[in-house]
């Protein structure tokens, strides 16, 4: 049933369609974006053209197959690079096909030839760019993983197909050497994928930054220029097997330049290397007067010697990027732990005012200063005031871990008579309550016991394992307090013969606030005090820290340089 509208309700309007975001990128797919963006596809398929051509004059060696073929390694980086659908696809793949068979017809080849050549490079390209995708999703080659699945996948893989067909085509048709076609193929098709290819790929934003500066651009062209000379003497002068210098060289752009740089000198050494080979000269004629297999050398020279440089250049990559989640991640920690510090400063300070009128009031009220007061009342007034003074003293303990911790805490160095400390200490201890029962002994080894510390903050430290060591290992009822001479210092230990601790506790043990599940104990405690002595040792230039096996109590080290 319908509802009259009444005419002095508002009307609501219609919904407006949320407007883009200026900063919104437009998506486009299928065959829409290829004809609204044609030309980076139109000038894919007249590159590749133009290297078919230049392929098919220079580069041939076995019969009709080519020792190197960089039109595969473009059409399979800017397919990758520009993928939006099925239908772009089909579009982008046409316009290729088209490319490689007019290559293939000015070169002067047969129309039979130039078809079936087209049709196989297809199947290469179109496997190699399926491949990538698939086992290559992310195409970043600035991990080792990355540029690994891209490379036995797209150069290694995918032109295994094209070239057993070639090798069987180009037999029946005019009897040439299958073994020859095969590896001139696949060797060759494989190289351009790989140095093309991974060139292609390597040219994003993040690696083109660092070419904004125009030192680092102006130290980039002159290193490929000294490159180039480097290899056109060695791949065209030279007859000696020389070409190991490019891997130094190579090396220097992996640290440079990373992945970008290394995938810009390989292509330099590619035609270079190939190209001498091709045309009889440098260190490769020593392989026969067969051009086949001189182009082999140089093909075998490139992938097993010089490709792997672009993994470690991933590698330095793929280091740095994790250097920089580390820093951000170790910056993000120190930010916390300053503001951490902030927050315990304030606490304790907070603190410190009122609990100081509280012991004020707790001692006048015991002593009868505000009136008569019976027993019981003066034994709340003591458990005021001793409760109190715990609160006064953690307190002080957190305003000295944030004062450690923010660096505010200053020592003082100078020549420290450790046993001196050590007895002092003791003494100091065995005047605690739970100490009664408990023997103390300081056992001085050696003569020169002299430490470099800060007295007052070294006898804190020592307090507080004393502390400790009465509280947790006073059931063993003896605590030895012992300094020695090691190689370059003085060593403090505090010895107990409690329970001692696990492994598991120990590497807990000077954490801050962990008390490692005594806080439900009758111990006093608030898990703080190892963590100021660690920092405290440290400011010292020492360090601290436990031998313990359950059962057999425990051994709190403190290692300081010698005066």
């Amino acid at each position: 049933m319908s509802r009259a509208l009444d005419p002095s309700e508002p009307v609501a309007a219609p919904e407006a369609a949320p407007k883009p975001r200026p900063d919104a990128p437009i998506v486009i797919n299928g065959a829409a974006a290829f004809f609204r963006e044609p030309l980076a596809p139109i000038f894919t398929a007249m590159a590749v053209l133009v290297l078919v051509v230049l392929c098919i004059h220079f580069a041939r060696t076995a019969g009709l197959v080519a020792a190197l073929w960089g039109a595969g390694g473009l059409a399979v980086a800017v397919w990758l690079r520009n993928a939006r659908g099925p239908s772009y696809d089909l579009c982008f793949g046409g316009l290729l096909a088209t490319g490689i068979a007019a290559g293939e017809l000015l070169a002067g080849n047969s129309y039979t030839l130039s078809a079936m050549f087209t049709v196989i490079n297809m199947i290469e390209i179109g496997g190699a760019v399926w491949l990538a995708r698939r086992f290559a999703p992310t195409l970043n080659l600035a991990t080792v993983e990355g540029a690994c699945r891209f490379l036995l996948s797209a150069a290694v893989i995918a032109p295994i197909p094209a070239a057993a067909i070639t090798a069987g085509a180009l037999y029946m048709i005019n009897g040439a050497d299958v073994l020859h076609s095969f590896q001139t193929w696949w060797f060759g098709h494989a190289l351009g994928i790989a140095v093309i290819g991974s060139f292609g790929l390597s040219l994003t934003r993040r690696h083109l930054v660092m070419l904004r500066n125009p030192f680092r651009a102006a130290e980039a062209v002159a290193l490929l220029a000294l490159l180039a000379v480097v290899c056109a003497g060695v791949f065209f002068q030279s007859q000696v097997q020389a070409g190991f210098v490019v891997v130094p060289m190579l090396i220097l752009f992996a640290a440079r330049f990373r992945v970008l740089g290394v995938a810009a000198a390989l292509v330099i050494v590619a035609i270079t290397a190939v190209g001498g080979a091709m045309m009889g000269r440098g260190p490769f004629i020593t392989a026969g007067p067969a051009l086949a297999d001189q182009a082999l050398l140089a093909q075998l020279m490139v992938l097993l010697g010089c490709m792997p440089i672009l993994l470690v250049a991933s590698l330095l990559e793929e280091r740095d990027r994790l250097s920089d989640r580390a820093k951000a991640g170790q910056l993000r920690a120190e930010q916390a732990s300053e503001a951490k510090s902030r927050l315990l400063a304030n606490v304790a300070h907070e603190i410190k005012s009122p609990i100081g009128g509280v012991i004020g009031i707790g001692e006048l009220w015991k002593t009868g200063q505000l009136g008569p007061v019976n027993p019981t009342q003066a034994e709340m007034a003591e458990m005021l005031v001793k409760t109190a003074r715990q609160v006064e003293a953690l307190a002080h303990d957190l305003l000295d871990v944030a004062r450690a911790e923010s660096g505010a805490v200053k020592v003082e160095l100078r020549p420290t008579d450790v046993p001196g400390v050590l007895e002092d200490v003791r003494r100091a201890t065995a005047l605690r309550p739970e100490a009664a029962s408990i023997r103390m002994h300081v056992v001085s080894e050696g003569d020169g016991l002299i430490a470099l510390a800060d007295s007052q903050r070294l006898t804190q430290v020592i307090s507080n394992l004393a502390s400790n060591a009465v509280k947790y290992g006073g059931a063993g009822g003896l605590v030895v307090f012992r300094a020695s001479r090691i190689y370059d210092g003085v060593r403090i230990e505090v010895i107990d013969r409690g329970p001692g601790l696990s492994p598991e506790k120990q590497a807990q043990l000077f954490e801050p606030f962990n008390r490692l599940g005594l806080e439900r104990s009758t111990v006093e405690g608030h898990g703080i005090g190892l963590a100021l002595a660690k920092r405290l040792v440290e400011l010292q230039g020492g360090t601290i820290g436990v031998v313990s096996t359950p059962g057999e109590g425990a051994a709190f080290w403190v290692e300081l340089p010698a005066a």
